[in-house]
């Protein structure tokens, strides 16, 4: 099984690369893109054999606990099969 773990900084917590990239697309004449966010993608592979419900517990307790700066960044997660 593999968790997907996106990072990203807090919608409150200015973004200072995302917003150079966008600028950088807005002055390359790329259309149609509001807002960029930047962060950080972990992805694990878990040991076979775990529930679900385990899985899901212990990729949530990895990311807030050592994947993220809680103060700042916020996380998302999926798993796959």
């Amino acid at each position: 099984m593999k968790a997907h773990v996106y990072v990203t900084l807090k919608r409150t917590v200015l973004d200072a690369q995302g917003q150079t990239v966008a600028d950088a697309l807005r002055r390359m004449e790329y259309r149609g893109v509001a807002d960029v966010r930047q962060g950080k993608y972990f992805l694990l592979t878990l040991e076979d054999g775990l529930e679900q419900n385990a899985v899901q517990a212990e990729v949530e307790r990895i990311a807030r606990e050592v994947l993220t700066n809680p103060v700042i960044e916020e996380f998302t997660f999926r798993l796959e099969s």
